[in-house]
This record gives structure tokens, sequence and C-alpha cells, in this order.
């Protein structure tokens, strides 16, 4: 199976689950016993294991990830669009992998966590262009759909793994 290939399959599992789940907030009745389900729920994400310090490392990324999407989002929401693509491209594209220590945590990850993390910082280069293109245009909406593509990276690489 080629790394696109498992890449794809996680991505697309993860928003069947945001998908279903949707769809059950959106039924009331289904939605009670959606999240009952959930809650008694044997966690089944693959457990990766990182040492003591990088895995407090890789958490305070994801965290600064999570931290710069809601800061592009802001700046899109604004219309700041030099700064949101500036975001994009140094603290997640593919400018930012020496920043964040990526060959460091790398072996400990599964090849495809590894594959995730890469489409993910591939999209947000990727967004950082569909910015620009946005300011020039005006029209907003490959801006977004690329930002929707670098979250759905990220929900994929949480739906499949978990740390220690």
């Amino acid at each position: 199976m080629t790394r696109k290939s498992v890449a794809g399959m996680v991505l697309v599992t993860a928003l069947s689950a945001i998908a279903s789940t949707q769809a059950a907030e959106d039924n009331p009745h289904q939605g009670s016993a959606m999240h009952h389900m959930t809650m008694q729920s044997e966690d089944t994400r693959e457990l990766v294991h990182f040492p003591g310090p990088l895995r407090e490392h890789e958490l305070a990324n994801m965290r600064n990830h999570l931290l710069t999407l809601y800061k592009i989002e802001l700046a899109l929401s604004h219309r700041e669009f030099d700064e949101a693509s500036r975001l994009a491209e140094h603290r997640l594209g593919l400018s930012s992998l020496g920043m964040h220590g990526a060959h460091e945590v790398a072996p400990y990850m599964p090849k495809g966590m590894q594959d995730i993390g890469m489409q993910m910082h591939r999209a947000a280069s990727r967004l950082a262009v569909e910015v620009n293109t946005s300011a020039a245009t005006g029209d907003m909406r490959p801006a977004l759909a690329a930002l929707a593509h670098v979250t759905a990276q990220c929900v994929a690489c949480h739906v499949a793994y978990r740390l220690q």
C-alpha cells in the first residue's frame, strides 16, 4: 500500500467519523445515544511512544499548530491576507519543519503518522498560496477550502493516533 493511499484511508475514516458525529448532533435523539456510545467505547487509536522530552515537545508543537490555525482564521476574518499567508507558510508550512524539530520526532512516528504530518505541512504551504490568490481576486473560497484541507490532516492524525 502506498503512503498516499494510507494517508487517504485515514483521512476518509476521520471525515466519516466527523460526519457521523455531526449527523448525530443534528438529531437530538440520536445525539445523546452517540455521545453515550463515544463515552463508553474503547480508544482504538494507535498508541505512539515518544521519549519523555520529545513527547512534551510534540504536544507543544500540536498546541502551537492549533494556535496558528486560530490566528490564520482571525487574520482571514479581518482580510489580513499577508499575515494569514505568512503564518500558514512559516508556522505550519514546509518552511516550518526545522522550527518544529521534525527530524527529531519523525523516527518515533509510525509511517502513516509521518505521511499525514507531511501532508499537513504541504497543505499549509498550499494554503499560503491560496491566501495570496484570495487577496488578489477577493474570493475567499479557495483560501477557506485550503484551510479546511490543513485542518482535515490534523483531524485524520488525531483520529488514528494518540501519544502515550
